[in-house]
């Protein structure tokens, strides 16, 4: 008899935990499926940064008439005369002879690119820095075009997709032996319900790994948990100077402060920065009393830096990844990789399947909760267990100790529910949080 009962005492138990854990996935994808679906198209124009780059600035490469090169600080003060008022901040050195020479100046606070002929240093176009169409799309990507609100609001959604992935791999692991179909591959040949949860369950075990990479390696530029992490580490470390920041803006515009007593920047300086080779795009700006020479390449790996003297053009110091702290270079690769530019064209390969999977997962999620949700309920899976239901919202609670943000909107969601849901019968039961009876 002891037999007999066995079984069906564990199918029943793993039934309880089955539902449970769909039910905070069924809550975390329907808060996070807009944010993943907006954050995967953004990212994945990001991707394309080097390329959308290239394009918007063809019209100042390989220019006619390119002669004898004009002297660097006539560039530069043909940038400046352009903008009245405005300051230098940076040149950068152009790939080749005949392309303009791009001068970044600095006006009440706004940053502006000037394209300056290097002949006859005529102004061939200037524009904001923050107008560029990626500069809005990273802007979007990272803030919603809603300044703090929109980070703190992208960062929550990220902390709870890693929640929604966790959860649906147990949701995914297979319970028995039924074959690869539906696990591995979808069945194609199903309609309605059982293709839309196909879809959903073997997209999501392929995606899963990467989309978790991706969200863990976006945290240090979050603005919470960037921030926590950057206490944390100065607290175990002590004062050191952090290689990123916690918001996109700080780290663009590092180099935004004017500097009224710089020397002019003559053509023995430009040549030493270009004969350094440094990966490019290299900015020349004056930093210390001495002329720094500064890669920007989104592979962080390839970045380095020089400061030279500015009447020899020697080089005084020079740092490059290798003599970067570790957690540094760990973050300096976690976002080479998560902007695509880690090992070139198959890491955008990656992104892009990454966010297809994304947008995928995020469509068949709310098709399959559509099939299934009832005509006068949000249609959230019930609990059949509430001691397993409160293990679970103290696992999550735990987690949220990692993730700030998931266990302050946790807490949050428990005082909402405790004073005004349960108080509020057909909203309870709207929601799921009681049943009819």
């Amino acid at each position: 008899m002891n037999q007999a009962i066995f079984p069906k005492t564990r199918s029943t138990n793993t039934k309880q935990w089955y539902r449970t854990i769909w039910r905070w996935h069924f809550y975390a994808g329907l808060f996070c499926i807009p944010f993943i679906i907006t954050l995967a198209l953004s990212g994945a124009i990001y991707l394309f940064k080097p390329q959308i780059d290239q394009w918007n600035e063809r019209h100042f490469q390989n220019l006619s008439s390119v002669d004898t090169p004009a002297a660097p600080q006539t560039l530069i003060d043909a940038a400046l005369n352009h903008l009245p008022g405005s300051t230098f901040q940076s040149l950068r050195l152009p790939k080749d002879i005949d392309d303009a020479v791009v001068v970044s100046t600095n006006k009440d606070g706004e940053r502006f690119l000037t394209y300056v002929h290097p002949s006859n240093a005529e102004v061939l176009h200037q524009d904001g820095y923050d107008n560029q169409f990626i500069r809005q799309v990273r802007a979007f990507h990272g803030e919603l075009l809603a300044g703090t609100t929109g980070s703190i609001f992208v960062e929550l959604a990220a902390c709870w997709a890693i929640v929604l992935i966790l959860t649906g791999l147990y949701l995914w692991w297979p319970r028995s032996a039924k074959g690869l179909a539906g696990v591995f591959y979808p069945r194609l040949s199903k309609t309605g319900r059982a293709f839309w949860r196909d879809l959903h369950a073997v997209t999501g075990f392929w995606i899963s790994l990467m989309a978790l990479f991706l969200l863990l390696s976006g945290l240090p530029w979050s603005l919470v948990w960037g921030s926590a992490f950057k206490e944390v580490r100065q607290w175990a470390e002590g004062p050191v100077q952090q290689d990123w920041q916690v918001r996109s803006n700080e780290h663009q515009h590092h180099h935004l402060q004017g500097s009224t007593d710089r020397p002019s920047l003559d053509a023995k300086i430009l040549n030493a920065a270009q004969a350094l080779q440094l990966a490019p795009p290299v900015e020349l700006s004056w930093d210390k009393g001495l002329w720094k020479a500064d890669s920007q390449h989104q592979n962080r790996p390839l970045r380095a830096t020089a400061w030279l003297d500015p009447q020899t053009g020697n080089v005084e110091e020079r740092s490059g990844f290798s003599d970067k702290g570790t957690v540094d270079k760990v973050v300096g690769i976690g976002v080479a990789a998560h902007e695509g530019q880690l090992f070139g064209w198959f890491n955008q390969f990656l992104g892009v399947i990454t966010a297809l999977g994304l947008v995928a997962l995020a469509a068949s999620g709310f098709m399959l909760w559509r099939k299934r949700k009832p005509e006068n309920a949000l249609g959230a899976p019930s609990t059949l267990d509430q001691h397993k239901a409160k293990i679970v919202g103290v696992g999550v609670l735990v987690l949220g100790v990692f993730l700030p943000l998931v266990g302050i909107s946790l807490v949050a969601l428990w005082a909402l529910e405790w004073s005004v849901i349960r108080r509020v019968k057909p909203l309870a039961v709207w929601l799921g949080v009681q049943s009819h009876t």
